[in-house]
């Protein structure tokens, strides 16, 4: 990717059973790059909701088919008693272009149409909580550590 380009992305949300075996490793391998690797932080990313009935998978890929940006959609009742988004991460070289932006613009659309008139739930490392205020969410929750950083649990009302 060149510096200051805006990539144009292809968005994909399919159920984990819809996933290709190359996919999946894409998934996991980015997961793993940035949130055990980058953030040395040792725990178990594959939880089991990745494959829960009605858990998604939306994916930001390149015309080459890199996968840029990731996040998972889950029902209710799953990470949280609302619908919730999670995992959300950009490739380290992807960063700096407003791929967090989009890829929250998408999430939120997609959850529209999966969860109509639904709050939404996620919980976010509490320097991010900044950016997913600027997308409707505000922290409903005291700072607490998971896996030994510190997180906020954030509630986006419903839309109007």
């Amino acid at each position: 990717m060149h510096e200051g380009a805006q990539p144009s992305l292809h968005w994909t949300l399919v159920p984990f059973a819809s996933l290709s075996a190359a996919e999946l490793y894409q998934v996991l391998r980015l997961r793993s790059e940035v949130f055990v690797v980058e953030q040395a932080c040792a725990y178990l990313d594959p939880d089991g909701m990745d494959l829960a009935s009605g858990a998604f998978h939306l994916s930001g890929r390149d015309g080459t088919g890199e996968l840029l940006a990731y996040c998972r959609l889950l029902p209710a009742g799953l990470a949280f008693e609302l619908p919730s988004i999670g995992r959300v991460v950009i490739a380290p070289l992807a960063r700096g272009h407003g791929l967090a932006h989009r890829l929250m613009e998408e999430a939120l659309a997609r959850c529209a149409r999966l969860w109509p008139g639904s709050a939404l739930m996620l919980g976010a490392q509490q320097h991010l909580s900044r950016f997913y205020a600027a997308h409707g969410f505000a922290e409903v929750s005291p700072m607490y550590l998971e896996d030994g950083i510190p997180h906020v649990e954030m509630r986006r009302p419903p839309p109007r």
